[in-house]
C-alpha cells in the first residue's frame, strides 16, 4: 500500500466540522488564499504559517501529519495529498473541516 508523508495548514470557519473557529467561511477562504500566496511567493515558510495559523493540533509540529496510507484522511484531502510531488504545496482545498493547504513531505 502506497503511503505519503504530508503537512497541512487548516483554516476552520464557524461552519466547519468540530470547529474551533469563529470566523466566517468567506474570511477563512480569504485567509487560506493569502497564506497560499505568501508561500508561493517565497514570503513565508510553510512551518511558520502552520504554527501561526493552523486550527489543527498538528500546528505545534509545523503542520506535520506524518505518514499515512489511503483511506485514513477524508477523500478530498487524500486525493490532493497523493497527487502532489515531494515539497509541492497545494492550492487551498475545502473539506468539511475547513480549508487546507497541503505540502507533501515525502
Amino acid at each position: 500500500m502506497k503511503k505519503v508523508s504530508a503537512s497541512h495548514i487548516l483554516i476552520m470557519h464557524e461552519g466547519s466540522k468540530d470547529s474551533r473557529s469563529e470566523i466566517t467561511k468567506t474570511e477563512a477562504k480569504l485567509l487560506a488564499n493569502d497564506i497560499y500566496k505568501k508561500l508561493k511567493n517565497g514570503k513565508a515558510f510553510f512551518r511558520d504559517m502552520a504554527v501561526k495559523h493552523s486550527n489543527c493540533s498538528s500546528a505545534s509540529y509545523g503542520g506535520s501529519l506524518g505518514e499515512f496510507g489511503k483511506g485514513v484522511m477524508v477523500a478530498g484531502f487524500e486525493k490532493v495529498a497523493f497527487s502532489l510531488n515531494v515539497n509541492e504545496i497545494s492550492k487551498p482545498i475545502e473539506t468539511e473541516f475547513g480549508y487546507h493547504i497541503i505540502k507533501r513531505d515525502a
